[in-house]
Order: C-alpha cells, then structure tokens, then sequence
C-alpha cells in the first residue's frame, strides 16, 4: 500500500493567508522528502477557511521543491473554468512536472462558488460531463476546432494557421492525457461506477463514515466490469483523517481537544453541512435524523490518532472492514503546532506504513 497526502485545506478565519500558503507548501514538500507518492489539493475561490482558489496554481508553486511524488488538483471544478483554458493550463502543468501530474475532477461542492461563477441554477453535473468530455476531445482532436456544447462552443476554425500552428490548444505530456480521478463522499456512489466505466479511477473521501467506504469498491468493480477493464484495488485511494504523536493522551488531546485543529477542521465541515442539510454524509444509518447526529460522534468515528501501534491498529482494522486498497491518503488539516503537524507526518511515514505494509 502507498501512502498520499490530501488536503481541502481547512484554516481558521483571519489565519494570515501567506502563512497558511506557506505552510501548506510546505506540508507537500515533507511528504515528498518523506515518501509519500502523491498528494492532492482541493480548490474553493469564495471560501476563507478553504483558501486554496485554485489547485492547479497552487501545485505549480510545487513544480521544483518536489522531487519524487505525483501532484493532483484534488479537484479541479469544471463547471467554474472553461473547459479550453482547463486543456491549456493543465497541459502546461503536466510538461512542468515532467509527467507527475494527476487529473482531479469533480462538479464543485462549494454553493458560495457556483453563485459566484454563475452556474448555480444550472446542471452542474451536465456542465461537470460537457466540460471534461471537450477538454478530452480538444486532446485527442487535431486543430482547427469545432466543438459544439450545450454551456461552451470552442473554435478555431476562423483564425487557424496550419503554417504556423496558431489556433492550437498544446497537449499534456502524458498520452494520451494525465491520470483522472474523481472524489467521492456519498455511500454507493454511482459517481464511481460511471468513472470506473470511463477508466477514471477513485478517491473516498476521508470524512466519509468507515461503514460506507466499503460501497465504493462494489461500485468501482461494477463499472470495471461494464467497461471490461481489469479490477485492480491498487487503483483505489482512501483518504483518512490521521494524527501520529509518541503516546496516545498526547495525541487524544491534540486530536480530539476543543482548541486543535482536527475538532476545528470537523466542527467547520459540520456547520456547512448541517446549513445545507447534507448531514447524510455523517450518517451510519439513513434513517437517522440529523438531530441525532453528533460532532462528537462523527470525530470518534472518522479521526484517528494515537502512537504509532494505536494507529496502526486502528488502520489494520479499517483494512478488515474495506478490503485491500492501493493507497491511504493521510488528509491534512491546519498547522496549528507546526512541530507536532510535522512530527505526525514523519511517524506515519517511518513507523506506522512500514508495519501496516509488513
């Protein structure tokens, strides 16, 4: 099993924004030095506490302090760019990283972002499938274009010089395009048989509750299965919200304390879900009614933490419940103790994933 990094990430109000940035700039570059073989950020443009606008710049601030790891939009939101500027920009990237980029793509979750862009009263999973079908076509399709969509036409057809090239999109340097991956959050997703069927492979989110994780994996083979392309859990990536630290009270305070970062993290994703009513996401039950869902008991559920061979325990019984898995993706949250934010990381790199791979 690999071990990734995945991070929304989640900062509190009026945090400074440089320092934010920088610091979580910095948590990609320990993993890189650390091992970790990919690591993906999401992107949200009106959000304060989810401050990254835009995963594709951020991972290019990457592009020389990374060595080693593959580096993902974790996601791209289609509908919020058009889907030209989206084949261009990330071509672009793919060349910078020298082939080590990874294709993450979704419709956007954030309400505050779709208002902004304008497609709030629009079919965001339509504009999720029409954009990423004419950046695949605009890849696989030489110049001058003609592409006709119900939300975008993309032409060249009037200003295309075959002498010169001008009027062409460039290619990324992965053929015929990057690895794509899409996120998924709700049990039995659909979302990801139709991807699997596509040979788009999935991410489950780290706040999805350990009981549903497992619908994925049956929803991945059935769409391999459509497509009769191979099944292949190596292909299959498990975010976990982890905190590592040398006993288990330091890390059950740090972890779960009402002044740390992870209660911060999940008591944010908590109101905003609640306001939307979303809860369903934190549900072992779909009968449940949201009143009886607790914050306390959602971070029992999805956070863990302790010493190295707590953790570990904890993993090995998370692997019992799911199947086996091709990557845990260690999610990030804010750096509030920079000191033990790194130390968590190295422990899980150097102790805890060596003995779960044993």
């Amino acid at each position: 099993m690999n071990l990734g990094f995945f991070t929304m990430p989640m900062h509190p109000i009026g945090k400074d924004w440089q320092q934010s940035l920088r610091e979580d700039r910095e948590a990609f570059i320990l993993a890189d030095q650390l091992g970790f073989s990919e690591g993906y950020v999401g992107e949200h443009a009106t959000d304060p506490e989810e401050n990254i606008t835009s995963s594709a710049l951020f991972l290019a601030t990457l592009v020389d302090a990374t060595k080693r790891m593959r580096l993902g939009t974790g996601t791209l939101n289609m509908p919020n760019h058009h889907p030209a500027a989206i084949a261009g920009n990330i071509a672009m990237l793919d060349h910078l990283l020298g082939g080590r980029f990874i294709l993450g793509i979704s419709p956007g979750a954030l309400p505050s972002d779709a208002e902004a862009f304008g497609n709030i009263d629009l079919p965001r999973p339509a504009m999720f499938l029409e954009a990423i079908n004419q950046v695949l076509q605009i890849w696989s399709t030489p110049a001058p274009y003609r592409i006709q969509g119900a939300h975008w036409n993309i032409s060249t057809e009037r200003t295309y010089l075959a002498e010169t090239g001008m009027g062409t999109i460039p290619l990324p340097l992965q053929r015929p395009h990057p690895p794509i991956v899409v996120t998924a959050v709700a049990p039995f997703s659909q979302g990801i048989t139709e991807a699997a069927a596509r040979g788009w492979d999935p991410i489950s989110a780290n706040f999805l509750m350990p009981i549903w994780v497992r619908s994925h994996w049956g929803k991945y083979v059935e769409g391999c299965e459509r497509a009769k392309r191979p099944v292949d859990s190596a292909n299959w990536r498990i975010a976990k919200t982890i905190f590592v630290a040398k006993d288990d009270a330091a890390a059950a305070a740090y972890a779960m304390g009402s002044d740390g970062p992870y209660y911060y993290y999940y008591r944010s994703l908590f109101a905003k879900l609640k306001r939307r009513g979303a809860l369903g996401v934190f549900k072992t039950d779909p009968k449940q009614s949201d009143d009886s869902v607790t914050l306390f008991d959602v971070m029992d559920k999805l956070v863990i933490h302790g010493s190295p061979a707590r953790v570990l325990g904890q993993l090995q019984a998370f692997r019992q419940r799911t199947g086996d898995f091709g990557t845990l993706l260690y999610a990030g949250v804010d750096w509030k103790d920079r000191e033990r934010a790194r130390n968590s990381m190295r422990l899980m790199a150097e102790q805890v994933m060596p003995a779960l791979n044993a």
